[in-house]
């Protein structure tokens, strides 16, 4: 399996280069030179098996022989053996065709564990092997950054830096990084807003020497093997609820667009799923664009949905590369006029590819607390903010009745008890590991949105 650039300039790499590559040299994100895909039968094959197993089976075309399927599939058992449900991905059902996947069974109770505890370990693997380190740098509208500190502290060959909106996460969200005692992992608070801690990192990746000279890495969804092994639980839902012989839909809380750009390359996998559902908040770019075709940036607006507080969604990148036929000047060049005029317009013909698959609705605050109110009535289940964004935007979404739909459930709820008790009236009880969290010591820098600064201090803490 090789890789190219969504930009089409930058070198063609295998498995290990990409993993440490992250953002590619000319601006651009990786992806697979051909899509790999799964017979009807193969497919059917992951019926009873085990989460470990099924993302196996998933990633092993995308790892192509740089790693034996042997150690691929003991490597990812151990990355899910500490989560907190033995299905590893549950569904739980909340109405007649409708289902929970709930991804928040892992360390940092968030879907970012699903992939980010196996990048983990397979950094581990391709820096012992060619025995280097990198210093990886990373930006977090919330949940990734404890994900990617969770999954890469203390880890001889590796040097972390999280960049987070200053005062745009929630408490436990920023508590979860900030209390983390371990020599390799650092963390800034940025004056701004996600989008420019996302171009901060961005930056760095643009800039050669810097770049070189600290051996730069991403855990971000730049990576596209964070992109790969979040396929896993796609498959693993669509499987349980009926695939190959089955059609599926997901709705999917969207921010950055990498998780629900791993649901697109599960259906080009060969995964019968019909439909991809997008939710947003009140920060509604992807939504705005599919109804006008327009994309057009607007100010970011702090929300219940912190996570999902961004207006320039990088994964979207990839999408709009198969989308114009995988044409990297014209990619390059669109993404150039969209940085200087802050919009640009998509010609039909790519706008009607988008459309066939995708759908965006948005919701606000009071209706975000309205849904979580009416979800925990009717069902007893509490869900979090951005849950309940996926979970209305599933609703709204006109399907072949028989057609189950699954809504990821994101995150605990107990990592936005502000939002859950202004919806209904208490506060969820926190889980073991986070109660940990909330009397420890933090430990960040608070830095201005200025590049010389922020790259200064990284190369003042880099351990040789």
């Amino acid at each position: 399996m090789r890789y190219v650039s969504t930009r089409g300039q930058a070198p063609v790499l295998g498995f290990e280069d990409v993993l440490l590559a992250g953002l590619a040299r000319d601006g651009g994100l990786y992806v697979p030179e051909v899509w790999p895909a799964l017979s009807a039968v193969e497919i059917r094959g992951l019926s009873g098996k085990s989460y470990a197993e099924t993302a196996t089976k998933v990633l092993v075309p995308y790892v192509g022989g740089a790693l034996g399927d042997d150690d691929l599939r003991q490597l990812l058992t151990e990355a899910y053996r500490g989560f907190g449900h033995a299905a590893v991905a549950p569904l739980k059902q909340i109405g007649p065709r409708h289902w929970l996947l709930e991804l928040f069974h892992g360390p940092t109770l968030a879907f970012k564990d699903y992939a980010l505890q196996a990048v983990g370990r397979l950094f581990d693997w391709v820096l012992a092997k060619r025995g280097e380190r990198v210093t990886i740098v990373g930006a977090t509208s919330g949940d990734t950054g404890s994900a990617a500190i969770e999954a890469c502290r203390d880890r001889a060959a590796i040097d972390i830096f999280i960049l987070f909106p200053k005062d745009r996460v929630s408490e436990v969200q920023r508590r979860q990084m900030t209390t983390v005692d371990s020599a390799n992992v650092h963390c800034i608070a940025l004056d701004g807003t996600f989008d420019d801690c996302q171009d901060m990192v961005k930056a760095m990746f643009n800039d050669q020497g810097f770049r070189d000279r600290h051996r730069l890495s991403a855990v971000n969804s730049i990576n596209w093997v964070r992109i790969a092994v979040q396929i896993a639980y796609y498959a693993a839902a669509a499987v349980a609820l009926g695939a190959p012989d089955r059609r599926i839909a997901f709705a999917v809380p969207t921010g950055n667009f990498g998780n629900v750009f791993s649901a697109y390359a599960a259906r080009r996998m060969g995964f019968p799923i019909e439909r991809l559902i997008l939710g947003s908040n009140s920060n509604d770019i992807l939504t705005r664009f599919l109804a006008s075709a327009e994309m057009s940036m607007a100010p970011v607006e702090p929300t219940l949905s912190p996570s999902m507080d961004i207006q320039v969604s990088s994964n979207f990148e990839r999408l709009l590369f198969e989308a114009l036929g995988r044409d990297g000047s014209r990619v390059a060049e669109i993404l150039r006029r969209f940085r200087e005029d802050r919009r640009f317009r998509l010609e039909a013909a790519a706008m009607g590819q988008i459309r066939g698959l995708f759908e965006g609705h948005r919701l606000d605050d009071a209706g975000t607390v309205e849904v979580i109110r009416r979800v925990y009535r009717e069902t007893g289940e509490l869900i979090d903010p951005h849950t309940a964004i996926g979970v209305a935007a599933a609703e709204r979404s006109r399907l072949d009745p028989g057609m189950p739909i699954v809504s990821l459930a994101t995150a605990h709820p107990a990592k936005f008890a502000d939002a859950i008790e202004r919806a209904v009236g208490f506060r969820p009880k926190l889980p073991e590991r986070l109660a940990a969290v909330m009397g420890a010591k933090e430990r960040f820098q608070g830095m201005p949105n200025d590049l010389e600064a922020v790259e200064a201090f990284i190369a003042d803490r880099v351990r040789s």
